[in-house]
This record gives C-alpha cells, sequence and structure tokens, in this order.
C-alpha cells in the first residue's frame, strides 16, 4: 500500500475531546479576572454570582417561566441521581437507555432504588428502544442525546401531552446544542462542562411545576443525602434555584461559565448554537458518506446526533480481527494523531465499539474538523499498513 504523504492543513485547535469539551473560540484565562475568588458563596456576591449564571440560563436556553433552575453538585451524574431519588417511587417507572450512561440510570432504578413496578427498555449501540411503548401513565428516565454511542431522540412525539408520570430527561450533551421540548419535560439534568466547555463538578437541574408538586407531595421511604434534598418540611427549598447551592460551588468555574452564556448571547443565541453544531456535524456525515472504511454508529440518520459524532470501523479487515484487536487498531490511530498534535482525545468510549467520537457541538469550529478529516485517512493507511 502506498501511504499518502501528510495533509498539508493542520487543526487550529486539536481539542475534540467529548468532555470536557474545548472552551469557546478565543477564550483566555483574562475572562476570570472578574471571578469572585476567595469570597464566601453565600455572600452578597457570591450568591449574586450564582443567581447570574441561573438567569442567563434561562434566557440562553429559552426555559419557560415557571421553570425552577438549580446549581447542584456532582455534574450532571449528581442532578440525574438528586431528581431519581427523590421523586421516583409513587408509580411505574419506565427507564430507556442505548448507551453508557442510560445503563447507569438502570443501575440505579433497578439495584439501589428499591422500585416495585419498572420497565427497562434497551437498544444496542446505534439503536433507539421502543420509546413508543412509553404511555404516559409511569414515570420515565431518558437521555435525550446517548453521549457515548451518538444516538439522540429526533423529538419527545412519543411522550404523551397528558400524561400523568414525571419524564426526567438527562440532557447533559443535548442542551445549547438540540431542541428540547420543555412542555414534554419535567426534569431536565445537564453539565457545564459538555456543550458550553466548562469545567467539572457542577451540575444543572430544571424542574417544571409538575416536577415540584411532585417533590412537595411525595416524601421517598428511603434516606435522601443531604446533597439529594430539594424539600424542607413538605415545600420546595427555593433558594437552590435562586442561588443558594447545596454544597460549595467554585465561583471560578461560576465565572467560566458565565463567559460562555455571555458568549453565545453575544454571538445569536441559542438558534446560533444550533446551527454551528449542524454544520460541523454536517462535514462529518458529508465525509463519512464518501468514505469506505468508516460509518456512523447512529443506523437512522434521524437519530444521529449533532454534538458527539460516534464512528465505528467498518473496513471488512478490520472487523475481522477479534475485539480487542479491532479496540486496538482505533487506539493506534487515536495515539497517533495524537503525537501529531492533530486530534486529542477523540477515541470511543470503552464500551462502545471499536471507532472514534468526534466532538461537534458550538464551540468547535468548522474549519477545525474540516482540517481533521484528512488526517483520519492518513492515519488508517499508515495503521492498516502496520497491521495487514
Amino acid at each position: 500500500m502506498t501511504i499518502t504523504n501528510k495533509p498539508a492543513a493542520r487543526p487550529d485547535d486539536p481539542r475534540f475531546s467529548a468532555g470536557p469539551t474545548k472552551k469557546r473560540p478565543g477564550w483566555s484565562l483574562a475572562v476570570l479576572s472578574d471571578a469572585a475568588l476567595g469570597r464566601s458563596h453565600r455572600s452578597a456576591l457570591g450568591k449574586a454570582k450564582l443567581k447570574e449564571v441561573i438567569d442567563l440560563t434561562r434566557e440562553v436556553l429559552e426555559v419557560p417561566e415557571g421553570y425552577r433552575i438549580g446549581i447542584v453538585p456532582a455534574s450532571d451524574t449528581g442532578a440525574v441521581e438528586m431528581a431519581m431519588w427523590s421523586m421516583l417511587g409513587p408509580r411505574g417507572v419506565d427507564v430507556a437507555a442505548w448507551e453508557n450512561f442510560g445503563n447507569a440510570w438502570i443501575t440505579d432504578a433497578e439495584s439501589q432504588l428499591p422500585l416495585e413496578d419498572l420497565r427497562i427498555f434497551t437498544a444496542d449501540y446505534g439503536q433507539l428502544p421502543p420509546l413508543h411503548n412509553y404511555t404516559g401513565d409511569r414515570d420515565l428516565v431518558f437521555t435525550w442525546n446517548g453521549t457515548t454511542a451518538g444516538v439522540r431522540v429526533p423529538n419527545a412525539d412519543f411522550i404523551p401531552a397528558d400524561r400523568e408520570g414525571i419524564t426526567i430527561c438527562d440532557a447533559t450533551s443535548a442542551c445549547f446544542a438540540q431542541s428540547l421540548d420543555w412542555d414534554k419535560l419535567d426534569v431536565v439534568t445537564y453539565s457545564w462542562q459538555k456543550n458550553m466547555g466548562g469545567e467539572a463538578a457542577h451540575g444543572m437541574i430544571i424542574l417544571s411545576p409538575r416536577a415540584v408538586e411532585r417533590l412537595e407531595s411525595y416524601t421517598p421511604p428511603w434516606p435522601l443525602p443531604k446533597i439529594f434534598r430539594m424539600t424542607k418540611g413538605g415545600k420546595l427549598i427555593e433558594g437552590i434555584f435562586e442561588g443558594a447551592t447545596i454544597n460549595t460551588p467554585s465561583l471560578m468555574a461560576a465565572e467560566d461559565h458565565l463567559d460562555a452564556l455571555k458568549w453565545v448571547k453575544k454571538n445569536g443565541g441559542l438558534k446560533f448554537m444550533h446551527d454551528r453544531a449542524d454544520a460541523n456535524a454536517r462535514v462529518i456525515w458529508d465525509w463519512i458518506e464518501k468514505t469506505d472504511w468508516i460509518a456512523n454508529l447512529a443506523e437512522n440518520e434521524a437519530e444521529r446526533s449533532n454534538t458527539g459524532v460516534c464512528l465505528k470501523i467498518v473496513d471488512p479487515r478490520v472487523t475481522a480481527l477479534p475485539l480487542s484487536e479491532q479496540n486496538a487498531f482505533a487506539g493506534a490511530m487515536v495515539k497517533l494523531l495524537g503525537d501529531e498534535g492533530v486530534a486529542y482525545d477523540f477515541g470511543a468510549y470503552r464500551t462502545a465499539p471499536p471507532g472514534f467520537r468526534i466532538w461537534a457541538s458550538g464551540l468547535i469550529e468548522k474549519s477545525d474538523i474540516q482540517a481533521l478529516l484528512p488526517w483520519l485517512d492518513w492515519a488508517f493507511e499508515v495503521v492498516a499498513a502496520e497491521t495487514f
């Protein structure tokens, strides 16, 4: 095999990690100069900063009036578990999952929470489970965008408008990139470090009025850790949703997230982010269509993520190898492009099929993705020549 010369152009920014994701274009440490460092998060200044995060989140994400927005511990994971442990139990529960993080919520529901009436909807990587089986009379836990599979729900039409149950949606890689149907969602969770390039450990939880009613009318039979408690004396702790966080947040991370929110607002808001993610993903999809050794992990075009675009190697020489060797082949490509300074941290999730995950959300420059793709072809040639 004759190996093609290295491509001439390189991405200006080689960071394609799925989380934490890269910072917004033009970011520098100078954006943190106004952070309330060394101040208590309970001080007037500290609470004002956190309240600004909440208010700007409502504006940029176009969250309906009447929905509460809170900053909570332990990233998106903490926010989802807070909702599950606080709200589930009074009626049957359906949990839908088709990738690693959704499967984590199945573990909570099956093995940790003593739920008496539980149904599980699952699918392999690349597919959606039978969401049409959700009838609305039960509670529902699901991910909007499967971060490790690159498969998303195209819409919330499967959720009845007159549902009786509450819906808990892990939207961590969908927020700021995909349209969420707020009328169908009672709990929405996400983290700063996905589509907004923020620092780790901070989760966001958004509650509909129906979710608040559940919290105030239902007390779980199991003990709740302090970081999960959103009510006191049967009433919502309103301070959580006004900047009085449950535990100590990082005011440096809060300042960083404020910068990202302001950048989005300045550049056109939510539609700006949606359009950029769509355009970035389209570059990858178009390349896949004309490249015979790679395919989109998401089988249905309408269900393909525009954030974590997941790819699988389909060259028959590679797929004929044992799974461990397929993973080694993909890993060699990731290492090669990392060593070249072309792309970092874009390997498939450890439980996903052998391949890659390229972050394509609104913080990524389309020109960087365009520059990356010829390097993927080059790396495949190099590793194939060494392997076969």
